[in-house]
């Protein structure tokens, strides 16, 4: 039977902070033997947001070489998402835990929770869009034997947020557990310039 880990904490702090704009798209050279999941995986975005990107491609399943691909630029937002790992796998060290490893693909699922909490103005662990966190990850094909999530708003960086659930023990019992060997960390912005911070784990089926 499948192992869950029901731990969904939440922190909320009212802060307002303001972050950078979206950088400009990059361009990608289509070279033989690439397909949009090829270009997807190596950028680590999603087929979705590079066929959005890309409202000139009539057709995503038929690319050729040397067309142009619009490559969605996040990287100021992963650049964040990827401090909060690296933060989170301190702590593990701190205890002789094993680093959990970054999974972009549960990362971006995490992404898409914090936006949905703001475009559809809750705060919490079941999303009216995409229910529970494990459903949602099951849904973009995920599959785990063992899963959490952390959720928080409003703090202005990666070590207030952590310094934040670090000092919860629910949210500090999903960072520390031994049932999770991966992490995606999601960050999304209202229109107040607060942050949305969505912390998933999982273990993933072999």
């Amino acid at each position: 039977m499948k192992k869950k880990i029901v731990i969904l904490t939440v922190i909320l702090s009212f802060l307002l902070i303001s972050l950078p704009a979206s950088a400009e798209p990059l361009t990608y050279t289509v070279k033989p033997g690439d397909s949009m999941w090829k270009i997807a995986v190596r950028y680590e975005v999603g087929v979705s947001e590079l066929i959005n990107a890309n409202p000139q491609i009539k057709n995503p399943n038929l690319i050729y070489p040397g067309q142009k691909i619009n490559i969605p630029d996040i990287s100021d937002i992963k650049a964040i998402e990827d401090k909060v790992i690296k933060l989170v796998n301190i702590e593990r060290s701190k205890r002789g835990l094993q680093p959990l490893r970054k999974n972009w693909q549960l990362s971006r699922v995490a992404r898409y929770k914090s936006q949905d909490m703001i475009n559809k103005n809750y705060f919490s662990h079941y999303s009216p869009t995409y229910g529970s966190p494990f459903k949602m990850m099951e849904d973009f094909g995920l599959r785990f034997t063992a899963a959490g999530e952390n959720i928080a708003m409003g703090q202005r960086t990666p070590e207030e947020v952590m310094n934040a659930w670090m000092n919860s023990p629910g949210h500090r019992s999903n960072i520390l557990s031994s049932s999770f060997d991966q992490i995606g960390v999601g960050v999304a912005k209202d229109k107040y310039g607060r942050y949305y911070w969505t912390q998933m784990f999982m273990r993933a089926t072999k």
